[in-house]
């Protein structure tokens, strides 16, 4: 079996007086694309900013190669290997796309792998290369996205957190952006922890998934299985069976092995 990149057990996540997030447990191997798919308000962005270390958790633990990460600071997490691409890209607007990227390796002092992942980036996003010194504000939704996921690649990590990358992009910018996503697992080995809305894409690129509703975990299992799954089908792909009503109140938390 492979190893285990993050492991998170029963962890629990408060908003003021909400629990956003109720008791989810979840395992990520190395090599990975596994998927956090649910509606809005399930918890999924809850969970990626506990992960890196935005938000604390009152209970449970978050281990990264076995060792606790829970509630330590954002710069300490990035140090241990964890990028983290939030929602809405939040790049800098301001600077150059070549000043952006150089942030993602900001901790770094490597000069000539800084200089070779520069160029990898701009492989993949050659998009990017032709707007070195244009400012990041003056990018298109898509061209963003392209640079928070670069930016995220400089810092070399073991574990790449990417919340909802298909937000806001036409479905071709969707289709390059996860070829993407899937080279640089297979190529570059880097593990990807997926939260995405878009269960169609999400399933195609994960192997495998987790279903959250209401802060907490449902179903998980392969993504090839989930995908057969009635309710899947019914609620996120939109495919309802003839003659069977599914049910989005799942009581007990399903597992496909």
């Amino acid at each position: 079996m492979s190893d285990v990149v993050l492991e998170i057990n029963n962890l629990e996540t408060y908003y003021g007086p909400i629990m956003a997030i109720r008791g989810v447990s979840l395992k990520v191997n190395q090599g990975e694309i596994v998927a956090v798919l649910g509606a809005n308000g399930a918890g999924k962005t809850t969970l990626l900013k506990t992960i890196s270390g935005a938000l604390n958790s009152s209970k449970g633990e978050i281990l990264l190669a076995g060792r606790p990460v829970q509630n330590r600071d954002p710069d300490w997490v990035a140090a241990q290997g964890v990028a983290h691409v939030p929602e809405g890209r939040e790049v800098f607007p301001f600077l150059t796309v070549y000043e952006n990227l150089m942030l993602g390796a900001y901790r770094r002092r490597d000069a000539k792998g800084i200089a070779g992942d520069l160029q990898m980036v701009y492989e993949y996003f050659p998009a990017l290369k032709e707007r070195t010194s244009q400012m990041a504000c003056y990018l298109s939704g898509g061209q963003q996205q392209m640079l928070a996921i670069g930016r995220a690649c400089m810092s070399r990590p073991r574990l790449m957190l990417l919340d909802e990358p298909s937000l806001g992009l036409s479905p071709v910018l969707v289709k390059s952006i996860f070829q993407v996503i899937r080279r640089l697992n297979q190529e570059q080995g880097i593990t990807v922890l997926l939260v995405e809305q878009n269960a169609v894409v999400a399933l195609q690129t994960s192997q495998r998934a987790y279903v959250m509703e209401v802060g907490g975990v449902v179903m998980d299992g392969a993504s090839a299985e989930l995908a057969q799954s009635e309710d899947i089908r019914e609620f996120y792909l939109g495919q309802k069976s003839a003659g069977v009503r599914g049910t989005r109140r799942w009581k007990k938390r399903k597992t496909w092995r």
